[in-house]
């Protein structure tokens, strides 16, 4: 559901601003692409919990918005298993999904980070809340693709999704290897 929805909706989402000339592409080198895929990623976050997919039987209950949003964060602590070294992230879909949960985390109470023993979890304490972040995170993506905002872009993306926390991946890739 949150690929087709990230696909079919995210993607086809957001106007430019009648002010902007030319493709917004131009006006955000480095960032467009991670700043699309966010913008994709949190439409379809934004409308799972939407009435509309209940009444057209594609969801039952808002459990699957939570189980959407349970996968989605998990995904961004396991992604950390494909950057064995370094502390950067090269790739828009991965530096997208790092802001996207760094940004919720560091700006909310939504989502903790609990630790068991020598293992990190990322647990969902809000839902309601995290889809408040999920729209005012959508709302400055879409505002920043519709002006053309280079800094506002650049602040988005270097601050919540370029670096990652290397503790953490360090203990992705173990708790990874003792699966073999």
């Amino acid at each position: 559901l949150h690929t087709g929805m990230h696909e079919v909706l995210g993607h086809a989402s957001g106007k430019v601003s009648d002010n902007l000339t030319g493709d917004p592409a131009d006006h955000l080198p480095g960032y467009y692409s991670t700043l699309e895929e966010a913008r994709a990623d949190l439409v379809a976050l934004w409308n799972v919990f939407d009435p509309k997919l209940k009444q057209l039987k594609m969801v039952e209950t808002d459990d699957v918005g939570k189980a959407m949003y349970d996968a989605y964060v998990r995904n961004v602590f396991l992604q950390l298993r494909r950057i064995p070294t370094g502390d950067q992230l090269e790739e828009d879909h991965m530096k997208n999904r790092q802001m996207v949960v760094n940004y919720i985390m560091k700006n909310s109470h939504a989502i903790e980070v609990v630790k068991k023993g020598r293992k990190t979890y990322f647990h969902i304490t809000d839902y309601d809340k995290m889809h408040d972040m999920v729209g005012q995170l959508l709302s400055e993506v879409m505002r920043i693709k519709a002006v053309g905002d280079l800094e506002a872009g650049k602040h988005l993306v270097d601050t919540y999704g370029l670096k990652i926390d290397t503790t953490w991946r360090d203990e992705v890739i173990r708790r990874v290897k003792r699966l073999n």
